[in-house]
């Protein structure tokens, strides 16, 4: 199934420039990574305050899409000027988890009325990178195999955040929105492990 991550090499392609610039200014791979998680952490906490404060709900759209740039740059700088170690792999994979959870935990407090949805879907989004890491764990390499993978869940709840913005009435809808998220979650799952062991 089609998902934005098909798009990876056109963005970096435009970040290329961004990449030679902090390399220039000494910037490593490594604080990239750290810097993704922080703003991830921050994401989140305005998510959690954006009922009170409506023109938060833009954190999300702006926020992921730099998040999303923030992770393609720092493997472009690990691949490009020979950084890649053992610590940038598990600051990698340790970071999109803690970001995950840190920015998508406020779903509890939205989607208050189905909170079980909220915390299924905040388990199988670590469940998925888990089941993407297995591939390059049992020698067939990393799988981002969508739909809903990490990209994909940025792109829906970018343009919740600013429809959210917009006065959007999102609390009723949130429900179906996390029971179709978790339904292509378990697909997305399924067909990474199922290509990582026919490889």
């Amino acid at each position: 199934m089609p998902s934005v991550y098909d798009l990876k090499s056109r963005f970096q392609q435009l970040l290329k420039p961004v990449v030679s610039a902090l390399h220039r200014k000494g910037v490593t791979a490594n604080q990239v990574t750290i810097s993704a998680l922080i703003l991830s952490l921050c994401i989140g906490l305005a998510f959690w305050h954006a009922d009170a404060y409506p023109l938060l709900f833009l954190v999300l759209p702006i926020g992921l899409l730099l998040r999303m740039a923030l992770n393609a740059i720092d493997g472009m700088i690990a691949r490009q000027y020979d950084q890649q170690t053992k610590l940038g792999e598990v600051l990698n994979e340790l970071g999109d988890v803690v970001s995950d959870i840190a920015i998508y935990l406020p779903l509890i407090k939205y989607a208050s009325d189905h909170v079980l949805l909220a915390v299924v879907f905040l388990v199988l989004c670590p469940v998925n990178e888990f089941a993407g890491f297995m591939g390059k764990v049992i020698g067939s390499g990393r799988r981002y195999d969508g739909p809903m993978g990490k990209s994909d869940r940025a792109l829906v709840f970018g343009l919740y955040g600013v429809l959210a913005a917009c006065g959007v009435e999102m609390r009723s809808v949130l429900p179906w929105l996390l029971a179709a998220m978790i339904a292509l979650l378990a697909i997305s799952t399924f067909t990474r492990i199922k290509r990582s062991l026919s490889n």
